[in-house]
């Protein structure tokens, strides 16, 4: 057993190492301003990930290609990116105004332009955890790619298998193909994976888009294509970091623009003097919490809330969720659509509009009465730079005017470590990954607050990670273990807590005894085979932990 567990550690620490050896890396290159990632210069990044296995990446180290992690990765880039050579990280450098068109991953807000055949660029405005998370993604794409390319060549001068042949005739046909033309392809590809016809016929239409149904067969055949002239041709992938993001990198550019916005606001709608409560959240939670009950009156006497916020959380009942909108417009809600290249949309409520009363609680006399400021999720290091920049004083004419911030709130998903999808975590602290960064702080929400929910509720430290898609079962389970305590992990809190404690504790920005609260609902068990990231969203798993933990922040907001 001693020996299992020394063993145990052992890869947990190779594991922390690798990850450290990444980040350096990844510095490195972005310093040095371009490398060739199946090349010399990308050798560490790919040696550190084979050597980590990151659980939401599942069999790269396989001879296998890895389905569900390929999923997850191109839901993340933008479309098009497995046939460029190309990759050019850029700063918000004007191509808005040009004529390319952005490319918007469905799971990653960000801009990205196809410049020509061989080229695309991608805009970079939340910071470095964007560029780790994007050399991170590409690293497993070029290694999933040589892959395929390992199984398809037959010797140096380039011959390919039939499979290939076959699989190279079908994405190139112009017709579209019938059922049993995608049916003989995909037979080919699973050879080429190394998968069974049954895994590939299963993931194919999760990649489908309405304008491209074979693009799972299209993805295989560019990434093994761009393989195969790189291993026969020497025609390298190429990733390059402009002058203008290198230069810009750290200097809170997009974050003081963002902040400032906010400002301004509230200076226009004399609201900067009123008691200030931010919140970290959704752009849904806060603002169907508080009008659904005079917005949906009608509906509230067929359907218990929780049914009708289930509603309100699909698209597809776009009439509801327009009366709610509505009502919140008409009532006290302004919305500030992002223009600084955060990526992150801002709703400010005056709540002495909202008639005198919320749920059963008496709104004070409108001096008094919350103004709620709720930011929409951040990524990573950026979570520091926003809530920096907001938190610090705004030069109004001459004079500096301090925020009456009386609390801040975080809620977000997160990765848990003992529980499942949908249970809720309560920190008393972040710790921050590959360093000894600790933030202990009170949490004004407590267990004993949601025991009543109906769902479980677990407390103790947090880990915020340099990128959750780096995590493995070894590290994690290390900090289960350990005597940290850890329940969970996520990737902005200790971020957001270091703004925090400097603008209340150091700089006097705000209150020193501003309130605090964070609380995270579990999207994922990355210890739990099947509930990791890349094994789907919550669905409607996520609703009830959501307004649970939106109407106990709400309800400390107007006792306060």
């Amino acid at each position: 057993m001693t020996n299992l567990k020394l063993l145990g550690r052992t890869r947990a620490q190779e594991s922390t190492h690798a990850i450290e050896r990444m980040y350096i890396t990844m510095r490195h290159l972005f310093n040095r301003g371009f490398y060739k990632p199946m090349g010399v210069s990308g050798e560490t990044l790919r040696e550190s990930l084979l050597i980590l296995r990151p659980e939401i990446y599942g069999s790269i180290a396989d001879d296998k290609a890895e389905l569900s992690g390929l999923l997850y990765v191109v839901d993340r880039l933008p479309k098009g990116i497995e046939e460029c050579r190309f990759i050019n990280l850029t700063s918000d450098e004007g191509y808005g105004n040009s004529h390319f068109k952005p490319i918007i991953p469905p799971k990653r807000r960000r801009n990205c332009y196809r410049i020509d055949n061989e080229q695309m660029n991608i805009e970079i405005t939340r910071g470095r955890s964007e560029i780790y998370d994007i050399l991170t993604h590409l690293t497993f794409l070029f290694v999933e790619s040589h892959k395929i390319m390992r199984r398809v060549i037959i010797d140096e001068e380039g011959s390919v298998t039939r499979d290939w042949q076959k699989l190279e005739k079908a994405v190139l046909q112009e017709e579209p193909l019938d059922q049993a033309q995608r049916e003989i392809a995909l037979t080919h590809t699973a050879n080429i994976l190394g998968r069974t016809f049954f895994e590939v016929q299963d993931i194919y239409p999760k990649f489908s888009l309405p304008e491209n149904p074979e693009r799972f067969l299209h993805i295989i055949y560019w990434l093994g294509k761009l393989a195969i002239a790189e291993t026969i041709n020497n025609d390298k992938r190429i990733i390059t970091f402009s002058p203008v993001l290198r230069e810009r990198l750290g200097h809170h550019i997009h974050g003081e623009i963002w902040a400032d916005n906010i400002k301004q606001h509230l200076i226009k709608e004399n609201l900067m003097h009123r008691p200030l409560h931010i919140i970290s959240a959704n752009m849904h939670s806060v603002m169907n919490t508080l009008y659904t009950p005079s917005a949906l009156k009608t509906e509230l006497k067929k359907k218990k809330p929780l049914e009708i916020y289930e509603l309100l959380s699909n698209s597809a009942n776009g009439d509801l969720r327009s009366k709610v909108m509505k009502s919140a417009l008409d009532n006290g809600m302004t919305f500030l659509d992002d223009k600084s290249g955060t990526n992150i949309d801002v709703q400010i409520f005056d709540t002495a509009k909202l008639n005198g009363k919320y749920g059963s609680w008496d709104i004070k006399t409108e001096e008094k009465a919350p103004v709620i400021i709720v930011m929409d999720y951040a990524f990573g290091e950026q979570a520091y730079e926003t809530m920096d920049e907001l938190l610090k004083p705004y030069n109004f004419e001459g004079n500096e005017i301090k925020m009456n911030v009386e609390s801040i709130s975080i809620m977000g998903k997160a990765g848990i470590l003992e529980g499942g999808k949908g249970d809720i975590m309560i920190p008393s602290a972040h710790l921050f990954e590959g360093t000894a960064d600790n933030y202990p702080f009170k949490n004004e929400l407590s267990p004993a607050d949601l025991e009543d929910s109906g769902i479980d509720v677990v407390d103790g430290a947090m880990i915020t990670v340099l990128g959750t898609s780096l995590q493995n079962r070894d590290i994690l389970k290390f900090f289960h273990d350990s005597t940290w305590n850890v329940s969970g992990l996520e990737m902005e809190g200790a971020h957001y807590q270091k703004a925090i404690q400097a603008a209340s504790k150091l700089r006097g920005s705000i209150d020193s005894e501003v309130k605090v609260r964070y609380a995270y609902y579990a999207s994922d068990n990355p210890l739990e085979t099947g509930s990791t990231l890349a094994s789907g969203g919550l669905g409607t798993t996520g609703v009830k932990p959501t307004y649970q933990i939106t109407e106990k922040i709400l309800e400390q907001i107007f006792k306060s």
